[in-house]
């Protein structure tokens, strides 16, 4: 079952600047201007379910699982399509805005991949 489903529309100047740090910065259409360079916008969409760790993250091919879910993550998804992407696999959620997933290599990532969130039942 798919939680949420959205696109890629735009990549800030800087947005790879944190891959080195293992994180990626999703952030809406309407990103604040000091903040876009650093994001990748994508369309605004609604969650349709909780999300939680065990299920996966699709960023265009390439699958991670969901290890840790901070607690605003659905609701900033939804509302404003900002949160952190954290590839480090950890098992507690330290930052309340950030979804983390399995310790892999991050995916390229061009203008019109599609993001997935699925699993469940």
């Amino acid at each position: 079952m798919t939680l949420y489903k959205t696109k890629v529309i735009n990549i800030g100047n800087e947005a790879e600047m944190f891959r080195e740090e293992g994180m990626i910065i999703l952030f809406g259409e309407n990103a604040p201007e000091s903040l876009s360079d650093y994001c990748y916008n994508i369309k605004v969409e609604p969650v349709t379910g909780e999300i939680e760790a065990g299920m996966e993250l699709s960023i265009g091919s390439e699958k991670y699982s969901v290890t840790a879910v901070g607690s605003v993550v659905r609701k900033n998804l939804s509302e404003l399509g900002h949160i952190t992407i954290k590839f480090d696999g950890s098992r507690e959620a330290e930052l309340p805005g950030t979804l983390y997933v399995e310790d892999k290599a991050l995916p390229e990532i061009t203008i019109g991949e599609e993001i997935f969130i699925s699993g469940g039942h």
